[in-house]
């Protein structure tokens, strides 16, 4: 068992080119703050996710729920492969 209860860390996401902050409960759930943001973005964030996917030249979107970034990133702190 770890012996800390929540651990948090921000990162560079490329699915939204923008850095989110990823949080691990002790019980293995884990928390983007990107997803509220840019899973169900409102009208501006909506519009800007457009323009970045134009400049970028690919699609800008959020993965939500079973994101592999944050899956990846609880699975090392927990051990697990």
């Amino acid at each position: 068992m770890v012996d800390w209860e929540i651990t948090a860390t921000t990162i560079l996401c490329e699915d939204v080119d923008d850095e989110v902050t990823l949080i691990v409960n002790q019980d293995g759930n884990v928390k983007c703050t990107g997803e509220k943001k840019y899973a169900r973005p409102d009208k501006a964030t909506s519009k800007a996710m457009k323009k970045k996917s134009r400049r970028l030249g690919r699609q800008v979107s959020c993965k939500g729920v079973g994101c592999a970034r944050a899956t990846q990133y609880r699975d090392g702190l927990l051990g697990k492969k």
